[in-house]
Parts: C-alpha cells; structure tokens; sequence
C-alpha cells in the first residue's frame, strides 16, 4: 500500500515574524501561531515553521537539503495574480518562466530563510468521455 497524500512538512526558519509575515502575503493567516512554531494549510497538506534547537543554519539548495517548495496552482490568471502579490510586497521573482522540463509556467522566489519557493500552473487534467 502506497500513502495517499503528504500530511505535513516542517521547515526550520531562523525568525517565526519574519517568516509569518512573508507567507502570510500568499497563504493568508496561519492556522497557529505561537513562540515556537507557525503552521499554514495548503490543500490537505500542512506547512509548520519551527526554530531550531540551536543557532539557525542556512543551508545552500544546490548542495545539501530542500532544493525547493512548489506550490501548485491551476491556472495563468492564479499565476498572475500570484506575480502581482509578490510584485506589489517588493518580493524578488523570475516573473513566469516555462519549466524546461513539464513544459509549464512557473515563477520561483525565495523567502527570508533561504528557501526556494515556486508556484507552478499545473491546469486540470481534462478527462475525455
């Protein structure tokens, strides 16, 4: 038997307000918040943001860890309207770019803990009678 879908991750950030702030531009409020930790619902998945048990360590995506976080979205006005969120709050992005690999748009950034984010349009599969 295979699982059926991802519960939750955790995140390890070096400022619980820094990093509410930020994610709470395109997740909205957080489903808790308190002096240790930071949780988000995205779909059935949760995201929780934790510091860590000693001094934070930024880690380099191309090397070691997480390489990057992909939110999906289902279509180019979401993608857009995504681009304008993270325009309007002055945080840097690729703008959409197509993804060499599936052929679909996306747009990466990263958030004050050093992690690669992207939201990537991934549209309905339409199923044929």
């Amino acid at each position: 038997m295979l699982p059926s879908f991802i519960d939750h991750m955790v995140l390890i950030v070096k400022d619980l307000k820094e990093t509410e702030n930020f994610y709470s531009n395109f997740l909205g409020n957080p489903d808790h918040s308190d002096e240790e930790a930071l949780s988000y619902k995205v779909g059935e998945t949760k995201i929780f943001f934790v510091l860590p048990y000693g001094e934070f360590q930024k880690i380099d995506k191309d090397r070691d860890g997480l390489n990057h976080l992909a939110f999906g979205i289902r279509t180019m006005d979401e993608l857009r309207g995504l681009e304008k969120i993270l325009n309007e709050c002055n945080i840097q992005n690729s703008g959409v770019k197509i993804d060499k690999y599936g052929k679909k748009e996306f747009i990466w950034f990263d958030d004050p803990n050093g992690y690669r984010l992207e939201f990537y349009c991934r549209p309905f599969a339409v199923e044929l009678p």
